[in-house]
């Protein structure tokens, strides 16, 4: 018999949710769905907001931004791009390398899950809180 998993994997879609959309989120044995651990990353959510807010940034205007290494920010940025959530571009200006980064669709419709995900879990911690 095939290994289902192995095909969802294969196909992008989440084995949990069964959400393609959703790759990086899964469902707890509770039945509710886990934050986006590629997005729920500190510097990985920087990157993803910075460029959610700007139609683009470049690699140097990023590391200013988050103030963080050139190694750092390529380690995390790589992620992104391989999961499709944000798209790079280089070229050469005056012989010097540019790189550029913009957010994809997929990018951001993962912030605006994660961002709804993260006010119920205010909206709940409010609320018991109240009590």
């Amino acid at each position: 018999m095939a290994d289902s998993g192995a095909a969802r994997r294969r196909t992008g879609e989440d084995s949990a949710t069964g959400d393609p959309q959703a790759p990086h989120q899964r469902r707890r044995a509770t039945g509710l769905v886990e934050l986006d651990s590629l997005i729920h990353h500190r510097m990985r959510l920087g990157i993803v907001s910075a460029l959610a807010a700007n139609e683009s940034l470049s690699f140097n205007e990023l590391k200013a931004l988050l103030r963080t290494t050139d190694g750092n920010l390529s380690v995390h940025a790589r992620k992104l791009e391989e999961a499709q959530y944000l798209t790079c571009s280089k070229r050469f200006e005056a012989r010097r390398p540019h790189t550029e980064y913009r957010l994809t669709a997929t990018g951001r419709r993962a912030l605006q899950r994660y961002l709804d995900h993260m006010e119920a879990i205010i909206d709940v911690t409010r609320l018991g809180m109240d009590r």
